[in-house]
C-alpha cells in the first residue's frame, strides 16, 4: 500500500469540507487534482474512501480509519517541525484546541496571553456543545480540550483547569431576591430555564438534582447560555448557569444570583487530550500556560 502526505492531506480536507471542490480550495489545487489523487489513493487501500449522500461526500469506514491514521501522522509530523523549530532556535507550530460553548467566557482570553508570549504560534479554536468536542476527541481531531464533564466512554487524560461553580439566577425583582439566604427547599415550585439534555450543565444540575431529591419545573430547555440569562431576565423562570457566563455584576446581564443553600452546583473545567497521545511541544507548552494561570485566575478576573 502505497500513500503520500499529500493525498493523507486531501483526504483530511475532503473530511472537512465535505466536497471536492472545498478539499481544492484548502489545499491550493484544482479540482481534477484532489480526485485523481484520491481515486490512486483509493485504488492503493483497496476499498472506496467516501461516498455521496445528497450533496455532500462522507467517509466510509475505510476512510474513516485512513483519516484517523492521517491525523495521527499529521499530528507527529507537525510536532517533529515544532522539535526542529526549538533546535533551530525558532518557536513556531500550530495549536489546535476545541472547548464546550460556556468555556469560552475565558478560554480567548487565556488564549490571549499565549499569544502575546508566543507571536508565531498559530491557533485554531472550536467552540462546540459538548457533544461536538466530544465526537473530536474521540476522533483526535485537535490537540487538546476543554469540558466540565469529561466523557466517561473515551479514554482520555486530563488536568484540573478551574472551579465551574454553577449558580442559580432570578430576575432582580423575583421574590427570592431579597439578597438573604434561601433554603433549596424553596425551589420546588418555580420554573427552571435550564441548558439543553447533554450539555455539560445539565449533566451536573441533573446529578445535583437527583442528589437533592428535587424535581425541577423545566419551563424552557435551551441551547446557549445567552438564551437562558435573556429568559431568566425577561422573568420566565429561575436558571442554573455557569458563573463564568456572567458579568462580574450579574445585574449587568439583567439577572442576580440567588444565595440558596446546597448550591452554587460544584463543577470544574477540565483539560483533556486522548489517552496516549503524545503531545507537540507547542500543546505542552500551551498545557503548562492554562494549568499555571488557572492558579491565580480567580483572583485576577
Amino acid at each position: 500500500m502505497h500513500a503520500t502526505f499529500r493525498q493523507l492531506k486531501m483526504l483530511l480536507a475532503l473530511a472537512e469540507t465535505g466536497s471536492i471542490t472545498g478539499a481544492a480550495r484548502v489545499c491550493h489545487v484544482t479540482q481534477p487534482t484532489v480526485s485523481m489523487q484520491l481515486k490512486d489513493l483509493a485504488e492503493s487501500v483497496g476499498l472506496p474512501l467516501y461516498e455521496q449522500l445528497g450533496k455532500r461526500l462522507f467517509l466510509t469506514a475505510a476512510g474513516e480509519a485512513l483519516a484517523q491514521t492521517a491525523r495521527t501522522i499529521q499530528f507527529e509530523w507537525e510536532a517533529f517541525e515544532q522539535v526542529i523549530g526549538r533546535l533551530k532556535g525558532v518557536e513556531s507550530g500550530r495549536l489546535t484546541l476545541a472547548v464546550a460553548s460556556t468555556a469560552k467566557y475565558f478560554v480567548p482570553r487565556m488564549l490571549g496571553r499565549f499569544c502575546a508570549e508566543h507571536p508565531q504560534i498559530d491557533i485554531s479554536l472550536q467552540v462546540l456543545n459538548r457533544d461536538g468536542v466530544v465526537e473530536r476527541l474521540k476522533q483526535n481531531r485537535d490537540d487538546l480540550y476543554v469540558l466540565s464533564m469529561p466523557p466517561e466512554d473515551v479514554p482520555h487524560g486530563k488536568a484540573a483547569l478551574l472551579p465551574n461553580p454553577l449558580v442559580v439566577i432570578a430576575p432582580p425583582d423575583h421574590r427570592l431576591a431579597t439578597g438573604k439566604p434561601q433554603r433549596w427547599q424553596r425551589l420546588q415550585t418555580e420554573p427552571f430555564i435550564m441548558r439543553e439534555t447533554g450539555s455539560g450543565t445539565r449533566l451536573a444540575a441533573d446529578a445535583h438534582f437527583a442528589q437533592l431529591g428535587l424535581t425541577p419545573r423545566i419551563r424552557l430547555e435551551l441551547g446557549s447560555n445567552e438564551a437562558v440569562k435573556q429568559s431568566v431576565a425577561g422573568g420566565m423562570g429561575l436558571g442554573l448557569i455557569s458563573r463564568h457566563a456572567l458579568a462580574a455584576d450579574p445585574r449587568e446581564d439583567g439577572v442576580v444570583v440567588l444565595p440558596v443553600s446546597r448550591f452554587p452546583v460544584p463543577s470544574s473545567w477540565w483539560l483533556l487530550w486522548p489517552e496516549g497521545k503524545r503531545l507537540s511541544p507547542v500543546a505542552q507548552a500551551f498545557q503548562q500556560h492554562l494549568v499555571d494561570l488557572a492558579v491565580t485566575w480567580e483572583t485576577h478576573t
